[in-house]
């Protein structure tokens, strides 16, 4: 399924745990630094309304005219932004996240009350993601915080992502881990009968 921009609500909204997406408009990197720039109150240089936040550490090159390109584009482990996330979704109308790993119940409660989704892009596909990259728009905060870390302005198209958090309170990170720990625990069970 074709999610363009802009990345309405309406959109958003129409979303479900396993739909596989293709994203074509502009993403907005954002690591660890701009999340907790963010959180802190810091003011993002552009309008993130109805935005799409990429969890990555590209790896960039730039040629002699200064041009950027995205070398690789791979999700970083999402996770480690659950202290700051529910709180980007609140405070600046951030419509999707995309990383991978998935989330912490703090952002699926706020992806259902602000009407957002988080997307989990592939893992170990940092070279394949960066051909969907097709231009560097501009970056921000490069000097301050590093190439990773910085905050990259890119236009991508049919990005592949799936929808692992939907702005209906469904989690396919949260089933998966429920049916894992019951599959353990019939495991262990098993297991001791035999000791």
């Amino acid at each position: 399924m074709l999610l363009e921009a802009p990345f309405t609500e309406e959109k958003i909204r129409k979303l479900r745990v396993g739909d596989k997406v293709e994203i074509t408009g502009l993403l907005y990197t954002g690591r660890d630094a701009v999340h907790k720039y963010l959180h802190e109150g810091g003011k993002p240089p552009v309008d993130l309304t109805n935005s799409i936040i990429y969890h990555c550490g590209p790896v960039v090159s730039r040629s002699d005219a200064g041009e950027y390109k995205f070398i690789a584009a791979g999700p970083t482990t999402s996770i480690r932004e659950e202290p700051y996330e529910a709180d980007v979704l609140e405070y600046f109308g951030v419509r999707a996240i995309i990383g991978k790993g998935g989330m912490g119940p703090e952002t699926l409660q706020a992806c259902q009350h602000h009407k957002a989704v988080y997307l989990h892009a592939i893992g170990g596909a940092a070279s394949l993601i960066a051909h969907s990259v097709k231009e560097v728009v501009d970056v921000y905060q490069r000097d301050e915080l590093g190439i990773p870390e910085a905050f990259w302005v890119i236009r991508v198209e049919h990005f592949p992502a799936v929808v692992t958090m939907d702005s209906h309170g469904d989690s396919l990170h949260a089933e998966v881990k429920e049916r894992s720990t019951a599959l353990l625990q019939t495991l262990i069970r098993a297991g001791s009968s035999y000791g």
